[in-house]
């Protein structure tokens, strides 16, 4: 009775190697589009597009002119897995868009070391969470804010949200619970950083954490 268990999630710990297929071993037009990209994706849609789009932003190298765009594309992917869609849909003009293969290659080439460490502890686990409807709407409601954070065009607010809609949307691709909640710990600790940056912006050098040491003390 194990056994369909264990080839499903051996199916579906393949992302690394089927990224690693498209762009490195197989020869490629100077530009990509996400179309092509999306023929990898097979039934792991939501979770896979989740985990493609925030790579550029979720790693420790600069992605200059990604934040913004991508962060539309996961809230409206967010927003359809909120709403129960099975399969997502894009603007023509979105899915069209094209990136340069070397651009493509090098995030990749900084994250996909990052997708074998994740997936070689990732299991079918606390399945509810990816599986359930009250599930993929928390996990659609965390990644929609943290997409939202992206879109903002501050230092600071881009690469922790990335990071929470990264590993928030593996847990989605492997129906791995566990993976999911720290995603979402993530994206909380996002949530408060985004925060005390746009409150610090606002009343002058102020941050949240601040106000919170202040509520602390007299507490």
């Amino acid at each position: 009775m194990l056994q369909p268990v264990v080839c499903l999630s051996e199916f579906m710990a393949k992302l690394s190697s089927e990224l690693q297929r498209f762009f490195f071993e197989v020869e490629q037009p100077s530009q990509v589009r996400l179309a092509d990209i999306l023929l990898l994706a097979k039934e792991r849609i939501f979770g896979f597009l989740f985990v493609v789009l925030s790579l550029p932003s979720a790693l420790p190298v600069p992605a200059p002119g990604y934040s913004t765009p991508f962060g539309i594309l996961i809230v409206l992917l967010a927003i359809q897995l909120i709403v129960g869609s099975k399969t997502p849909w894009f603007p023509q003009r979105m899915i069209n868009h094209s990136i340069k293969l070397e651009t493509a290659q090098g995030f990749l080439k900084a994250g996909i070391p990052w997708l074998q460490r994740i997936e070689a502890i990732a299991r079918p686990r606390l399945t509810n969470i990816c599986t359930t409807k009250v599930g993929r709407v928390t996990l659609g409601c965390a990644i929609a804010l943290m997409g939202i954070s992206m879109m903002i065009p501050i230092p600071g607010t881009n690469t922790l949200p990335a990071m929470g809609i990264f590993v928030t949307g593996f847990g989605l691709l492997e129906d791995d619970g566990a993976i999911s909640l720290g995603g979402l710990v993530l994206c909380l600790m996002g949530v408060i950083l985004t925060s005390s940056i746009l409150i610090g912006l606002i009343w002058g050098g102020s941050s949240l954490l601040d106000y919170i040491k202040i509520w602390l003390g007299r507490s």
